[in-house]
């Protein structure tokens, strides 16, 4: 497809969602739905325009993928504003690990009763399904980083740990299909895969997140240096802690996500006193904007107005190429028939078990447990995850058996979240305010 195709269509698209967005937030309709629609028409089910082959366009799919994650996860780190000390980090975590492994647990034992796949084979697809997705999940995450609902706060920590959380899975998966080296009795798999690789990936974001954090807010206010381009602050960012992650046989989901949450970290003053501060000068020339970059009260929030601002305009970029290409894989599948209750059964069976049971006893009430239990998006983790496997030497045959799952399960999951996302979180905030009216009168 030529340039100005490419161009035509996206400029069509964005067009269209700048002039519909605010319709489209109060119907039962969410961008993705949309884009993967787009997607599906231009592919070889429709125009034909796009023809990206689920099997034989891996390494360019797999980068799409790893880059809109990545975006993502930094995001996602720089709306979560409660510090690793608090409390309510338990939720997510609990979701993350162990919701996240009885999760895979689950769909590893269904798919080697009902579809016959191998342990190695079944672990790997519970792996590549388990991990709720960053980039999908917007409408039920935080909104800013002072948000400390329960369930948005929940659902927003799970997307941007199990990302990285879910990868030693994947690692046992093709350790065990013979493509990744366990060592003796598992000790490299465990060392090296699980406690190192995450550790140091959340290790090595966190530090760096914080010293570049600091080091631009003490040039800033301390010197009026490095001002400006805060956007290259966030993309640099991004890439230097995965590529040091990736480097140092780390995770760089996990170190992404740990360095824009510690860089969220590194304020004096809440994001909403720089806002306030910028609308009270009255001014929005240059000039008042390098006055707030280095006034020592409000570089640092500044400064995270800044790189929101920039990486979540790059985050919905990102959405719309990634869910059309997508859109147009669907085209290339063709799910065995045995299989075709294995979807519906992930996202209201083995989602609400894992999730009931990963929350046993937790302060949650009985709404916000039923909606995090359905809210368990599925996107483009699960698309990265897959191409990363069948980069890795996957067998022909039981790759072509996995794409049909993981692009069936990310298609359905785009259209009936997407569908029940704006009538289930406005009867959530609708609960909610009423029961909060009732405690007041009490």
């Amino acid at each position: 497809m030529s340039f100005a195709i490419w161009a035509l269509i996206i400029g069509a698209l964005l067009i269209t969602m700048a002039l519909a967005g605010t319709t489209l937030r109060r119907l039962p309709l969410s961008t993705a739905m949309l884009y993967l629609v787009a997607g599906y028409a231009l592919g070889p089910a429709g125009l034909g325009l796009m023809s990206p082959d689920p099997l034989n366009n891996t390494s360019f799919l797999e980068g799409v993928a790893e880059a809109a994650v990545l975006i993502s996860l930094f995001a996602v780190g720089l709306r979560l504003g409660l510090p690793l000390s608090d409390r309510r980090w338990l939720l997510p975590l609990r979701l993350a690990l162990v919701s996240m492994t009885i999760t895979v647990a689950l769909i590893a034992a269904i798919a080697m009763l009902s579809l016959g796949f191998s342990l190695g084979a079944a672990i790997l697809l519970g792996a590549i399904l388990a991990p709720t997705d960053p980039v999908l999940a917007s409408d039920v995450q935080v909104v800013e980083a002072g948000d400390r609902d329960r369930l948005r706060f929940s659902l927003t920590g799970e997307g941007g740990l199990n990302d990285g959380a879910a990868f030693p899975f994947v690692m046992l998966g093709l350790g065990l299909l013979g493509l990744h080296d366990l060592g003796t009795f598992g000790w490299r798999w465990l060392a090296l895969d699980v406690v190192w690789a995450i550790a140091g990936g959340l290790l090595i974001g966190g530090t760096l997140g914080t010293l570049i954090g600091r080091l631009v807010v003490y040039l800033r206010s301390r010197h009026q240096e490095s001002v400006g381009l805060d956007e290259f602050l966030a993309l640099g960012l991004i890439a230097l802690s995965y590529g040091v992650a990736v480097l140092c046989l780390t995770y760089g989901f996990l170190a992404v996500f740990a360095a824009g949450l510690a860089l969220q970290r590194v304020k004096e003053r809440p994001l909403e006193s720089a806002s306030s501060a910028v609308q009270e000068t009255g001014l929005q020339s240059s000039q008042a904007k390098e006055a707030l970059a280095t006034d020592s009260e409000y570089a640092s929030a500044f400064m995270m107005q800044e790189v929101r601002g920039f990486n979540e305009q790059l985050e919905r970029i990102t959405e719309i190429a990634v869910v059309l290409v997508v859109g147009a894989m669907l085209a290339y599948i063709d799910i065995p028939v045995g299989a075709v209750w294995f979807v519906p059964l992930l996202f209201v069976l083995v989602r609400p078990v894992s999730v009931w049971l990963g929350l046993l006893r937790a302060p949650v009430s009985r709404d916000q447990r039923w909606f995090i239990a359905w809210f368990g998006i599925r996107g483009i983790g699960s698309i990265y995850y897959l191409m990363y496997a069948i980069n890795h030497g996957l067998p022909r045959g039981l790759a072509a058996e996995i794409v049909a799952i993981t692009l069936t399960a990310v298609a359905v999951s785009i259209v009936v979240h997407g569908i029940s996302v704006t009538p289930l979180m406005r009867l959530y905030t609708q609960r909610k305010a009423l029961r909060s009216g009732l405690d007041r009168r009490m």
